[in-house]
């Protein structure tokens, strides 16, 4: 990156603020900027508007809230409970709070306390899959079954079946995924998801037929890759919507994956939402290496969400970085 005159280390201090602010955002769940903080270009004027932006949030909660992550990082669960409700007491209706409480308390086996949190969560985020995909593993832990919430959480919501469905479709728990999806209005991504389900149906009873079956040793899922499947699941059938947020979860689990950023600018600009893209691609531009091929897929973006704004030397600059091989 280049600011002029400003010192090597000034610049290194600003670039991990930007980060710093990046990386706060997406774990508080935020989509919208109203700055582009945290891009490569235009730096010097960038940095005013970060510096804002940290006035506004670098408060008791902010800094509450990063200490939290970093201990339930390192598995320190008492002092990530204790600091996430400081910051529930200081912001009581924040959804991004209760879903850390719920991780947190899941991962101390404190289930009754994981589950309150995770139900609070989903009331404020009903159509996100990663909250609910929290509670589901919260109310496995104690043996039993989403089912047994009907009364609390949003049962009959579409969004939430559907994300519901695709929880039990990971697990392999098929009957019970179509089970979550009669009634409700057939979607092209509900279509495309019960076909599979029923032909794994289909294969598991030829399997159950046939004697001296061997035995399968199944790996251990790769969570990267399961992000990596999902999203182009939601791409496939044109939910850009579920697209934008499970690449948004992503990256809140692996910020340094630049492929995350890729696929949440590429949804944000099938929404015609082009500043955020804009934001978030050239937010990803720093985690790149040597990968070619996805960096002239962001900077394809680029171009394209630059030519939707009628910014057209910025997508110019965009469009001469592509380079041959991809």
């Amino acid at each position: 990156m280049h600011l002029g005159l400003t010192s090597y280390s000034h610049k290194e201090e600003f670039g991990n603020m930007r980060r710093r602010v990046c990386i706060f955002l997406l774990a508080m769940g935020f989509t919208l900027f109203p700055n582009p903080s945290c891009a490569q270009e235009n730096e010097i004027e960038e940095e005013e508007s970060a510096e804002v932006f940290l006035e506004e949030y670098t408060d008791e909660f902010q800094e509450k809230f990063f200490e939290a992550l970093k201990h339930k990082g390192i598995e320190n669960l008492d002092r990530a409970i204790n600091l996430l409700l400081e910051c529930k007491r200081l912001d009581p209706n924040n959804s991004a709070v209760d879903h850390e409480l719920a991780k947190a308390y899941l991962a101390s086996k404190q289930f009754i306390l994981a589950q309150e949190f995770g139900i609070s969560a989903l009331a404020a985020r009903t159509d996100n899959y990663w909250v609910l995909h929290t509670l589901v593993e919260i109310v496995e832990g104690q043996g039993g079954s989403l089912e047994m919430l009907q009364d609390y959480i949003p049962y009959n919501d579409t969004k939430f079946r559907e994300n519901l469905a695709l929880i039990y479709y990971r697990q392999q728990n098929y009957e019970a995924a179509l089970e979550i999806l009669n009634g409700i209005k057939i979607s092209p991504f509900i279509q495309q998801l019960t076909l599979k389900m029923n032909d794994f149906i289909k294969a598991d009873k030829v399997v159950e037929n046939q004697e001296d079956v061997p035995v399968v040793m199944v790996e251990k899922e790769d969570p990267i890759q399961n992000y990596v499947s999902m999203i182009s699941e939601f791409m496939a059938s044109s939910d850009f919507k579920s697209a934008a947020s499970t690449s948004e979860e992503a990256m809140e689990s692996f910020p340094t994956q630049p492929h995350f950023y890729y696929t949440y600018g590429l949804a944000l600009n099938s929404l015609g939402k082009h500043k955020e893209a804009i934001v978030i691609l050239e937010s990803g531009l720093d985690y790149l290496l040597e990968d070619l091929e996805l960096t002239n897929k962001m900077y394809r973006e680029l171009v394209d969400a630059n030519n939707a704004l009628g910014n057209s030397s910025k997508a110019n600059m965009y469009l001469s970085k592509i380079k041959s091989g991809s």
